[in-house]
């Protein structure tokens, strides 16, 4: 039989973009340059990033504080809705406020969600072929790193709603050969100053 090793999968929200979402603002950039400096201990085989500008961008400031990590462009850690679930599979209680928060979202992009949900499981999910750990970050957005946590959580499937991240916090999940997946840490911002903590958050969730 094949030998497998653990995989060491860090998350990482965008760093804060500007209004219109074309870049980082200057806290984003910031934001970006700790989290490099944060992770420069860690033996990281690749910075995967999504297609986005706020996504690129972050990855690539925090790919500067790094020794030659590659960065690698990927499609599905990008932005879209993960997983659009029915009336009945949601709590009664929640419902009404879930499916109006999914109904502001455009049809294409709850269409190929799935697709890129499924894609983005089989690429960065479960232990890896051979003897040596492999450890690798993905830069991406919080409706992504919602569905891996909740999926290394045996969550279902809708659970990934209501999972936020902080833009440019740490959250590490660990996939162990004969072993349930770990989340070692979540929504960690301990490399950022208070004044650069929770941000892509509304005031009234900051802890």
């Amino acid at each position: 039989m094949p030998r497998t090793a653990a995989r060491y999968l860090y998350l990482a929200r965008h760093a804060e973009a500007t209004p219109d979402e074309s870049g980082l603002t200057e806290a984003g950039r910031r934001q970006a340059v700790l989290l490099g400096e944060r992770l420069r201990g860690v033996p990281l085989a690749a910075v995967h990033h999504g297609p986005l500008a706020r996504a690129e961008q972050t990855a690539r400031l925090v790919g500067e504080q790094l020794d030659g990590v590659p960065l690698r462009r990927s499609e599905v850690a990008g932005d879209y809705v993960p997983y659009t679930p029915a009336r009945a599979e949601l709590p009664p209680e929640a419902a009404d406020a879930l499916l109006a928060f999914l109904a502001r979202v455009p049809a294409e992009e709850k269409e190929r969600g799935p697709g890129l949900a499924a894609a983005a499981l089989a690429a960065f999910t479960g232990p890896v072929a051979g003897d040596e750990p492999r450890h690798e970050l993905v830069v991406t957005h919080n409706f992504l790193v919602g569905w891996l946590v909740r999926a290394a959580l045996d969550a279902p499937r809708w659970r990934w709603m209501g999972v936020d991240h902080a833009n440019a916090a740490l959250t590490v999940i660990r996939y162990a050969p004969g072993r349930p997946s770990s989340v070692l840490l979540f929504n960690d911002s301990g490399h950022l100053p208070a004044e650069l903590r929770w941000t892509g958050f509304p005031p009234e969730l900051h802890v």
